[in-house]
């Protein structure tokens, strides 16, 4: 017997490799490695199906039947593994076609993916007769080889098998329309295929209204994609469009194999030939482990729950200033409460609706975006820097703003405004029951996914809302008084805070050079709104002395900002000195034997910092992984990252964190959004050694 811990070293060499390997172990150890035909792990019998007749074709079957717990493989095993070989001795002038498989399973073991077959199947082999073929009986003969395999051990067996078929007549065997019903078709049009960045991008032609329920690509072409990587997949027209990791650098003439379209193991078999890939189209939920996708009510739940608890996620703390003095507003009557709460949680709504769709739109569009997509392009970030010092200033009476007045004469267009930049702001990080939500809502259907965006703000408005609409709610509110004042200059801290946390992602993002300029505007439209402070106080305009001041430091940084961009530097590595992650890094690590802790984690992630100061970055959490030699991999999202978005949608995630607990042997255990000082000790001390 062979161990499959070891199998692996030998079974992803060539085929003629294997096959030598495999024969020499049969021929050693015969009463071992290879059991004789009554005694295999899966017995096989040859059938024919109806008569021979000469210059036709008949139909041979090998049929097998694997042990409980034993396996046998596809013509293309994966990872691991080794298929069915056949030796024919046929009479003269007669020839054994290209077998037919049905369609596989996964099996994931570790980092590896095998293409297998648990239950009864039956490969057919169609056998040319030739058109002089004699009437007497023909013996076909065949000697076939294949590896049984359990999750823990594998044996090379063999069979000598023979069918007598009769030219002019043969009975017709009823399990042959069983067995050619469970044959993928054979497209009637050739797929398309590009090999670029890492991938392998395949346009198969499926009509749009075929319906896919967790489809996936098994690849006969060897040594071209990585089969145990994510597949991704969009629907474009009448194409399906699927996205591989690549593997190696064969520059094969054509791909194929089978794809199969759900669960029932239904599919078609596919041939692609160089050609145009369409990009962007709708995707499709494919969760790369058969898992299925929850309940929209669920989803919709847990985007309700999500947009709740981020009103007291850190993300959220440093708009809290405005919703606080909203909220003490809402006290001084029925009528304006109920306006400003409903006014608000509009606002927050309309937010996360424009913010989700314009996600979408980038995605059918090709881009590999997620949520808090914004949060990674220097400009907006620049944008959200000028915004939050302005209120800042406002809040520190610098200058009035209307939209966040603390006066008896607010309007609902103030409370609207406050809750679109309270969405806008307040959602660069996901918090718990909203990653699931947000990450389906890259899969669905857009008027789904849209409804899903919409309940994540009615999940961040919702608390207003119900002081609007409650009034025992109200009533524990402070009343309104100069206290407010005071109030209001201390929540110029967090915010101020938050101006600060936001010029040192333009440094991350942009590099020093492009932080000074940001700077030197900065001065200048706080320079402009003390201006306007003053001509308030002075009972002035103070339109045209702003603008006069303000337009051209904007002038300027509209200049001097793209001029000074350098991109940035590479995070530090931290006390854990992780791997930068990519999929073959990560493959290698869980290849290695080792525990491996993955988490993805962006500068602008107020959640992800919290983390990483309270979790991550510790002596204890160190000392532990040195100890039971866990191998920490970060994936930085703080700039565009189409890999790591391919990676976060594969899983489930629509945006940052994401932490991953690999096993050695394992599959990946999603861990929660929000660690405790212990959790990752806790699974380096639990790990195996």
């Amino acid at each position: 017997m062979i161990s499959a811990r070891t199998l692996p070293h030998f079974a992803r060499q060539p085929p003629v490799i294997a096959l030598i390997v495999l024969s020499v172990l049969a021929w050693a150890f015969p009463a071992v490695a290879v059991a004789s035909a009554g005694r295999n792990h899966i017995a096989a019998e040859l059938v024919a199906n109806g008569a021979a007749a000469p210059g036709e074709t008949v139909d041979l079957a090998f049929h097998f039947r694997p042990e409980q717990g034993w396996h046998g493989y596809w013509v293309n095993p994966g990872d691991a593994g080794y298929g069915l070989t056949l030796e024919w001795h046929l009479p003269l002038g007669w020839t054994a076609g290209t077998p037919e498989y049905p369609v596989p399973h996964r099996l994931k073991i570790g980092p590896l993916m095998n293409h297998v077959y648990e239950g009864d199947y039956a490969v057919l082999v169609p056998v040319r007769v030739p058109a002089n073929a004699s009437s007497s009986p023909a013996e076909l003969r065949v000697s076939a080889q294949w590896l049984a395999c359990t999750d823990t051990i594998c044996v090379p067996e063999r069979q000598d098998m023979a069918v007598t078929v009769h030219p002019g007549a043969g009975l017709t065997d009823t399990r042959f329309d069983a067995w050619r019903a469970a044959i993928p078709a054979l497209l009637d049009r050739p797929a398309h295929f590009s090999l670029a960045s890492g991938k392998v991008r395949l346009a198969i032609p499926l009509p749009a209204s075929m319906a896919l329920n967790d489809p996936h690509v098994f690849v006969e072409t060897t040594e071209v994609v990585d089969y145990a990587a994510p597949q991704t997949f969009t629907r474009n027209g009448n194409w399906l469009v699927a996205e591989l990791v690549r593997k190696g650098s064969a520059q094969p003439a054509a791909i194929s194999g089978i794809v199969r379209l759900d669960t029932t193991d239904e599919g078609v078999r596919f041939v692609a030939e160089p050609g145009p890939v369409p990009t962007g189209g709708t995707p499709v939920a494919a969760t790369g482990d058969g898992a299925k996708l929850p309940s929209l009510w669920l989803l919709l739940g847990g985007a309700l729950l999500g947009g709740l608890l981020l009103n007291v996620m850190p993300c959220v703390f440093p708009i809290l200033s405005l919703k606080a003095l909203s909220l003490a507003r809402a006290g001084e009557s029925e009528r304006e409460a109920r306006r400003e709460g409903a006014a608000y949680t509009a606002g927050v709504m309309l937010a996360c609706l424009a913010l989700g769709g314009v996600l979408l739109v980038l995605r059918a569009g090709g881009q590999q975006v997620g949520w808090a997509f914004q949060l990674q392009e220097p400009g907006v970030v620049v944008a959200l820097l000028a915004l939050a010092a302005a209120i800042t200033a406002n809040l520190a009476g610098l200058f009035e703003l209307p939209a966040v007045s603390i006066t008896r004469d607010g309007k609902p267009g103030g409370a609207f405004a406050t809750g679109l930049l309270a969405a806008f702001v307040a959602t660069p990080c996901t918090g718990p029951f909203m990653a699931a939500a947000m990450g389906a809502a890259l899969l669905l259907p857009v008027p789904q996914a849209l409804l899903l965006f919409a309940v994540l703000g009615l999940g961040l408005g919702l608390p207003f809302l119900l002081i609007g609409f409650v009034p025992p709610l109200r009533a524990a509110l402070p009343r309104p008084g100069g206290w407010m004042v005071t109030f209001r200059r201390i929540m110029a801290v967090p915010m101020g805070l938050t101006a600060l946390a936001l010029l040192w992602l333009v440094n991350r993002l942009g590099g020093s050079g492009f932080m000074t300029v940001a700077i030197l505007a900065l001065a200048g439209l706080l320079l402009a709104l003390w201006i306007v402070g003053r001509r308030q106080r002075q009972g002035k305009a103070a339109l045209l002395p702003f603008a006069a001041v303000a337009v051209p430091f904007a002038l300027f940084a509209a200049v001097a900002l793209p001029a000074s961009f350098t991109g940035g530097g590479k995070a530090e590595s931290g006390l854990l000195a992780p791997q930068d992650f990519s999929e073959n890094a990560l493959a290698h690590a869980r290849a290695s034997g080792k525990p491996v802790f993955l988490w993805f984690t962006a500068d602008w992630c107020v959640t992800c910092k919290v983390n990483e100061s309270v979790a991550i970055e510790r002596e204890a959490t160190k000392a532990a992984f040195d100890k039971a030699g866990v191998i920490a991999m970060r994936g930085d999202w703080t700039r565009r990252d189409p890999e790591i978005t391919r990676f976060l949608t594969a899983h489930g995630a629509a945006g940052v964190p994401l932490y991953l607990w690999y096993q050695p042997g394992g599959e990946g255990r999603q861990l929660p959004q929000v660690l405790t000082p212990d959790s990752l000790v806790r699974l380096a001390e639990q790990a195996p050694r």
